[in-house]
């Protein structure tokens, strides 16, 4: 990190407004842990049901993105595609209602790309955008000790650390803008490898004979020992597909070869959470 960079003074510390769009599983949790901290969270979401939950927590819920946008100094996207983040950010609502200065955080996992074209879009309107994508699962947001990946202006990621640690357990400053990304799109190119390692692995030992449910618990102290072993039956490998294509996609862009990502792609297709727990079941 460069040391030369001056860090905000402790009143731009102190951010008590902000937005969320997108109140989906973890958005919920988000928004409510922001909530529980004490800033006022206006959220925006198109499904009745979700924006109904978010505000038993005391989120205001807003009739649209200008109502979000009027509100916020820091506005926290958490939507579920490219496609989704890119309609939010097409459209005048949100951009041309923002304050000078305000802050978008791209929490959604896509692509580092896309990131380094909003943040210039964002620029263009004098607002700064961070990508902020999230890992650690659902459990972690939760309990509000997800690890963050923040990419983008580094005074900025200053002065929005204390909003994202409301939610966070480590907050971390990674680079330029699309680098938040480029470490969520890593991460997940690793947790899909060891899940896919791990199923394949543990059908071998159940078809052995073993006791898989007390192999594991012996596995986590030893050198095979991993995240997604530890959560084994719990994780869902429910965005493997979205997260590799990301990853494949980038790597045909630079030409270099992925063989062990592309096979992992292929793997992860045939495994899902009932298959995972099924390994689990002891006769």
């Amino acid at each position: 990190m460069n040391s030369s960079i001056n860090k905000p003074t402790d009143l731009e510390f102190s951010i008590t407004q902000t937005g969320i769009i997108g109140l989906g599983a973890m958005g919920l949790q988000m928004a409510r842990h922001m909530v529980a901290k004490g800033m006022s969270v206006v959220g925006y979401d198109i499904d009745a049901k979700a924006c109904a939950k978010a505000a038993e927590y005391g989120v205001v819920i807003a009739s649209s993105l200008v109502d979000v946008a009027r509100h916020a100094d820091v506005c926290i996207v958490m939507v579920q595609s490219d496609q989704q983040v890119e309609t939010i950010f097409s459209s005048p609502d949100l951009l041309d209602n923002l304050r000078q200065g305000a802050i978008v955080c791209i929490a959604s996992s896509i692509s580092p790309r896309l990131c380094q074209r909003l943040a210039t879009v964002g620029k263009e309107k004098r607002l700064i955008v961070l990508d902020t994508p999230v890992v650690l699962g659902q459990q972690a947001a939760n309990d509000g000790t997800m690890t963050v990946f923040v990419g983008g202006e580094e005074r900025s990621f200053y002065r929005v650390r204390p909003v994202l640690q409301t939610f966070g357990k480590n907050v971390l400053y990674l680079g330029d803008s699309g680098s938040g990304q480029i470490a969520k799109s890593v991460n997940n190119l690793l947790l899909w490898a060891t899940m896919t390692a791990n199923f394949e692995a543990l059908t071998f030992a159940r078809m052995l004979g073993a006791d898989v449910p007390r192999l594991i618990d012996a596995l986590a102290y030893s050198s095979g020992a991993n995240w997604s072993l530890s959560r084994w039956g719990k994780s869902t490998g429910r965005w493997a597909e979205k997260d590799m294509d990301v990853a494949l996609d980038l790597a045909q862009e630079l030409k270099l070869p992925m063989p062990l990502a592309a096979l992992v792609d292929q793997m992860m297709k045939t495994i899902n959470q009932d298959r995972m727990k099924e390994l689990l079941i002891t006769f």
